[in-house]
C-alpha cells in the first residue's frame, strides 16, 4: 500500500511541477501581451487587454488552482509536513543543542 502511495505521489509531483511551470509561463505570456498592447495603443490595445483579462486569466487561475491542489494531495500522500510549525521548532532545538555542545567542547579544551 505504501509503495502504491509513493508511486501516486511521485506521478502527482511530476504533474504538479510541470503544471506550475506551464501556468507561470502562461502568466509571463499575458504580461508580454499587455506590453504589446501598450506599444500598439488605441482600440486594438483595448481589445487585446480585454481578451487577456476575460478569456485567458480565468483559465490560468483555474489551472493553477487545480495544480496547487494536486501538489497538496501529493504532500499528503507522501507524508510531507512542510507547512507545520513543529518542524521549524525541531530544527531550532537541534541548532541550539549543537551550539551548546560545541560551546562545551570549546570550554573543555581551555
Amino acid at each position: 500500500m505504501k509503495n502504491a502511495l509513493k508511486k501516486i505521489a511521485n506521478v502527482l509531483g511530476y504533474i504538479y511541477g510541470y503544471g506550475i511551470m506551464i501556468c507561470l509561463f502562461a502568466g509571463g505570456l499575458t504580461f508580454l501581451g499587455y506590453v504589446v498592447a501598450l506599444c500598439i495603443g488605441g482600440e486594438t490595445a483595448t481589445q487585446i487587454c480585454t481578451v487577456i483579462y476575460k478569456k485567458i486569466f480565468p483559465v490560468i487561475i483555474y489551472a493553477s488552482t487545480l495544480t496547487v491542489l494536486l501538489g497538496i494531495v501529493k504532500m499528503y500522500l507522501s507524508g510531507e509536513v512542510a507547512l507545520t510549525i513543529e518542524k521549524k521548532k525541531k530544527k531550532a532545538k537541534e541548532k541550539r543543542e549543537k551550539a551548546n555542545s560545541k560551546k562545551q567542547a570549546d570550554d573543555a579544551k581551555q
